[in-house]
């Protein structure tokens, strides 16, 4: 069975005459988000088991995965459930099997979705909601991409954060100093620690080894950081730690067909919409390796004048990691922003 089929029926039935999307009242306007890593919780998939292809999908994957997915998702441990080759797989599956959901109880969201995008892993089910990826072959990628990122994170002590500033905080100063003291003090050679996503006005994710960022915690007022906080992953995503994860799923991507997607998906890579295959065939692993540039996705995606109605904003994932980057984004389109697991039917 095509499961790509049954996840994307409703918005590709629309295009099947004639390859263009029909006029949406712009006040019907829907867009749709995925989530990332760190949004997982045991038991987050239990109230979405109820809706048509949901343990289909699961099932799927598992094979795919050659481990049962759901378990981990219903049972945890969470230390388990948290471990990326674990986590990264669970999040895009409980993101599509809130698209079913959401499918069941407000149909027209999905009918009148002009854009989607995803932050991090969830760039994958994005895709696969857009049409550009199968189901299939998008849980490939991410079994490929996260045993790849879960080796390096092995090999390397490293550390994530989210860092909260205001507009004279010197965060990359602090990520050059970090490197300087690693390299000086502590003589470790090529100390990594950057930027590693720009999440709001004056919020980042920190990322590097680990005595890089321990030391930008312990002198965070020098750079007129105001909060740090711990990040529950494996590793230094999106620096160039994960550097050696980027070979296997560039040859992976290499035999993955993939189609122009049928609605805008937006690049963690570039902050921008995707213009053909090549460039997610070319985005998609250096994404791995670079900051995702979220607040850029989100201005671009979300900016109207006074007069322009703003899209209903459907989040399907777990967790509301989305919800408060979006508050502190855009404060009118935080206004229109539905979490699907608040939904009732």
């Amino acid at each position: 069975m095509d499961v790509s089929n049954l996840l994307q029926e409703e918005l590709v039935s629309q295009f099947e005459s004639t390859n263009t999307k029909p006029k949406i009242d712009p006040e019907e306007k829907t867009i749709v988000l995925f989530p990332g890593q760190g949004s997982q919780k045991v038991g987050m998939v239990d109230d979405l088991l109820q809706y048509p292809n949901v343990k289909e999908i699961f099932s799927v994957a598992s094979e795919i995965l050659n481990f049962d997915l759901l378990r981990y998702c219903q049972n945890g441990p969470q230390s388990k459930l948290d471990r990326t080759v674990h986590c990264q797989p669970a999040i895009m599956v409980t993101s599509l099997a809130g698209i079913e959901k959401l499918q069941v109880v407000e149909p027209k969201a999905l009918e009148n979705c002009c854009a989607c995008a995803g932050y991090s892993i969830g760039e994958f089910p994005a895709l696969v909601f857009s049409g550009a990826l199968s189901f299939e072959d998008a849980m490939k990628l991410v079994s490929i991409r996260s045993r790849a990122m879960q080796n390096a994170s092995n090999r390397i002590e490293s550390q994530m954060v989210t860092a909260y500033g205001s507009a004279n905080t010197k965060f990359k100063l602090s990520c050059e100093a970090a490197r300087d003291y690693c390299q000086q003090q502590l003589t470790m050679d090529n100390p990594i620690c950057n930027v590693s996503a720009y999440l709001a006005p004056n919020i980042v994710t920190l990322a590097g080894h680990a005595p890089a960022v321990n030391y930008i915690k312990e002198n965070m007022n020098k750079f007129g950081i105001r909060k740090i906080f711990p990040i529950p992953v494996s590793g230094a995503f999106h620096t160039k730690i994960m550097y050696e994860a980027l070979p296997e799923l560039k040859a992976a991507l290499k035999s993955i067909h993939i189609n122009q997607p049928l609605i805008q998906v937006y690049s963690n890579l570039s902050g921008k919409v995707y213009h053909d295959p090549d460039e997610i065939r070319e985005s998609l692993p250096r994404q791995i390796i670079n900051p995702v540039q979220w607040e850029q996705i989100t201005h671009k995606m979300l900016t109207r004048s006074n007069k322009e109605s703003m899209p209903t904003i459907y989040d399907v994932g777990p967790g509301n990691q989305l919800e408060s980057l979006l508050k502190k984004c855009n404060g009118k389109a935080w206004r229109n922003y539905i979490p699907v697991k608040a939904l009732c039917k």
